[in-house]
């Protein structure tokens, strides 16, 4: 027993005098290469930004002036067609009898002149020999070789020539009249047959058809909507304490769905009414010729209202995930991302509304390698 306790103590010497076996450390990570720049309040432009639609600049609903069966639709939904290019064939059978009926009637007159005039010449000669017979007589008398009996006669034949003269010169002036009211029935026949093609009124595009051969064409109802082409304006609704601040050729910054580049326009219209419901009047923004631009597409306008101070970065700074935006901000030799809040964009700037404070150093390259806590190495 003694043997053992004498042991013990020298097994607890050499336990504690043994050394740990140490743990393998952690290899450090490579700093990232990045640039910076400090987050400062700069002059922005204040803008009111209103939503709208774009339309085109002329359209015009297309309509029959006279009713008829469709015997030929020659257009369909997104053609595009030219002024005058024909679009439907409607019967024209009854036109036809129309037009041969009234130029029967001016062949029937014209047919009469000839006679009316060789009427008038007839009674002219005879005008001229009562005229002459009459002169003879009146010498005689004056020589007392006739009596008054005769010389009243030869007058007599004279003034009843005259007459047959002035009738026939009406007869003729009367065909003259029917000849040119025929004239016009023929004429009017024939626009009425030229109804019968109802033609594009400009070239553009067709929106929509709603005729089909065999279906009955009725004045004023709705064949076709055609747009033209390459004359587009953006229809924004601006809130009604805001309409006053806009003028005619006022420049204005215009961003179509489908296109972030903003587009430079200018106000070319202000609607005098204001929507009762929604308390917004329409504003009309002419646009420049875009390639795809198409009536519907919705569209945003940005109207200057003066610059304010606004705490801003570059946007390049920014990554956006769906609807998340951050950036990364130094801590020492540290990345910080940091969730933000952005506001307007104006040229390669972006306003920060939460998330970020003045004097801050934003990193503004090398982010698609760095997350959260990653050490990084500023250079110029």
């Amino acid at each position: 027993m003694r043997t053992l306790l004498c042991c013990f103590p020298l097994l607890l010497l050499a336990g504690c005098g043994k050394e740990p076996t140490p743990s393998a450390k952690r290899p450090s990570e490579t700093p990232v290469a990045v640039t910076a720049v400090t987050a400062s309040r700069t002059a922005q432009p204040s803008t009111y930004e209103a939503t709208g639609v774009v339309r085109a600049r002329t359209s015009a609903t297309v309509s029959s002036k006279l009713m008829g069966y469709a015997k030929e639709v020659r257009a369909q939904v997104g053609d595009r067609v030219t002024d005058g290019q024909p679009l439907v064939i409607l019967d024209s059978r009854e036109l036809e009898s129309s037009i041969a009926r009234s130029e029967a009637a001016r062949d029937e007159v014209k047919s009469a002149i000839p006679e009316a005039d060789s009427a008038i010449a007839a009674v002219k000669a005879q005008m001229d020999l009562s005229q002459s017979t009459l002169a003879r007589m009146q010498d005689l008398f004056s020589k007392r070789s006739i009596t008054n009996q005769e010389l009243d006669e030869a007058s007599a034949r004279m003034k009843s020539a005259q007459a047959g003269l002035d009738m026939a010169r009406a007869r003729r002036t009367q065909l003259n009249s029917k000849l040119a009211q025929a004239d016009q029935e023929v004429r009017a026949a024939g626009i009425q047959r030229a109804y019968a093609v109802v033609a594009a009124p400009f070239s553009g595009i067709i929106l929509t058809k709603s005729i089909e051969p065999g279906t009955l064409a009725i004045p004023g109802a709705p064949l076709f909507t055609i747009e033209r082409e390459g004359g587009f304006r953006l229809e924004a609704s601006v809130e009604e304490s805001r309409l006053g601040a806009i003028r005619p050729g006022q420049a204005v910054g215009v961003t179509i769905e489908g296109n972030e580049n903003m587009i430079r326009a200018r106000v070319s219209e202000i609607v005098p009414s204001v929507d009762a419901a929604s308390r917004t009047g329409i504003v009309k923004i002419d646009l420049p010729a875009l390639p795809g631009l198409r009536t519907g597409v919705f569209g945003r306008a940005a109207f200057d209202t003066g610059s304010r101070e606004a705490l801003a970065v570059p946007h390049a700074a920014v990554t956006e995930r769906g609807q998340l935006q951050s950036l990364f901000v130094l801590d020492g030799n540290v990345a910080r991302l940091r969730v933000v809040s952005l506001g307007a964009r104006s040229g390669t700037l972006v306003e920060v509304l939460s998330g970020l404070s003045e004097g801050e150093r934003v990193i503004v390259s090398g982010m698609p390698r760095l997350r959260d806590g990653s050490p990084v190495e500023v250079r110029p």
